[in-house]
């Protein structure tokens, strides 16, 4: 059995969900592991950490996914998808599982700086039109904060392309594509 960390609750757990069957994966191989806010995935004693080192000495789980969101670069040694890397490696080496351990981080594909979040994501694989469509009406709608904008994001995402939600085949997805496949590949 394999484990994805991820922040957040149900919406990004439902995105991979969707991800994963769309590779053929075998999403019942997967134990979820919503981590909520991204700074829980730097507090080494998280009862999160607990739960699933014991599940590695048992052997439940033998490969790991962290998926975070790089954000953008600001007051907290965590912001921006070099310090987040930088951090979750660390976290990684205090628990000791480096050697089992992938990390995958979410961003605007489109932007230079490496800043965003899976929303983000997901926005830069759309047409260009359709994304200004979003991306307008989340700046007129004057939403303040960061977390009612991404679920805001979602919600209009689904409700506008419902036939059609995700473009999996989009290039912007091909490392998480690649990094969740190597999830079940053999252990040498």
């Amino acid at each position: 059995m394999y484990a994805i960390l991820h922040e957040g609750k149900s919406i990004d757990r439902g995105f991979f969900q969707l991800l994963l069957d769309k590779l053929n994966l075998d999403r019942d191989e997967i134990s979820f592991l919503g981590m909520g806010s991204k700074s829980n995935f730097f507090k080494i004693d998280n009862p999160r950490y607990k739960d699933l080192m014991l599940d590695i000495q048992i052997e439940k789980i033998t490969k790991i996914l962290f998926i975070l969101d790089a954000d953008y670069e600001g007051n907290k040694n965590y912001d921006g998808y070099n310090n987040t890397l930088k951090q979750i490696e660390k976290v990684q080496k205090e628990l000791n599982i480096r050697d089992i351990s992938d990390t995958f981080i979410a961003y605007d594909m489109k932007s230079e700086k490496k800043e965003g979040y899976l929303e983000s994501l997901i926005l830069s694989s759309l047409p260009k039109k359709k994304e200004e469509c979003i991306k307008s009406f989340l700046e007129c709608s004057e939403f303040k904060s960061k977390t009612h904008d991404k679920s805001i994001f979602n919600i209009i995402y689904k409700n506008a392309y419902p036939q059609a939600p995700y473009n999996f085949e989009h290039q912007n997805f091909n490392e998480l594509k690649r990094k969740l496949k190597k999830l079940f590949e053999e252990q040498k």
